[in-house]
């Protein structure tokens, strides 16, 4: 494999592409998108698309990373930011949510569905006491 400052060449094609159920919540499913690979884990960048009818409030958490952007590609989702309220994401939403900060899904349509770029690819979670 070729790399280019530390990156590889990759592309994800959606006809190709897996979902799977393991992922930090169980109401959500993830397709990764190759970005872990090609940058030895600096960034990570995965589709998450609700599981129809399976709407399960999140909990209170936070993440130890250093970046984390939401694109909401379809549908809707609501979230909520310790000191910043609840705010509806639609198809075109994008929130920068920043390192650390304390936040939870709260509910979303059957067909949501969002793209997620963090770095590092993988970081920890940390569930947080009711806000």
């Amino acid at each position: 494999m070729s790399t280019w400052k530390n990156q590889a060449f990759t592309i994800a094609h959606a006809d190709s592409g897996t979902f799977e159920g393991a992922g930090l919540r169980p109401f959500f499913e993830y397709r990764q998108l190759g970005i872990k690979e090609a940058t030895s884990g600096k960034y990570g960048a995965h589709v998450i698309r609700a599981v129809p009818g399976m709407e399960i409030p999140g909990t209170w958490h936070s993440h130890d990373l250093d970046f984390q952007m939401v694109y909401v590609t379809k549908g809707w989702v609501v979230f909520e930011y310790e000191g910043q309220g609840e705010h509806t994401l639609r198809s075109g939403s994008c929130v920068l949510q920043p390192p650390g900060i304390v936040h939870r899904e709260v509910r979303h349509s059957d067909d949501m569905e969002l793209i997620e770029i963090t770095s590092p690819a993988d970081f920890t979670t940390r569930e947080e006491g009711a806000k």
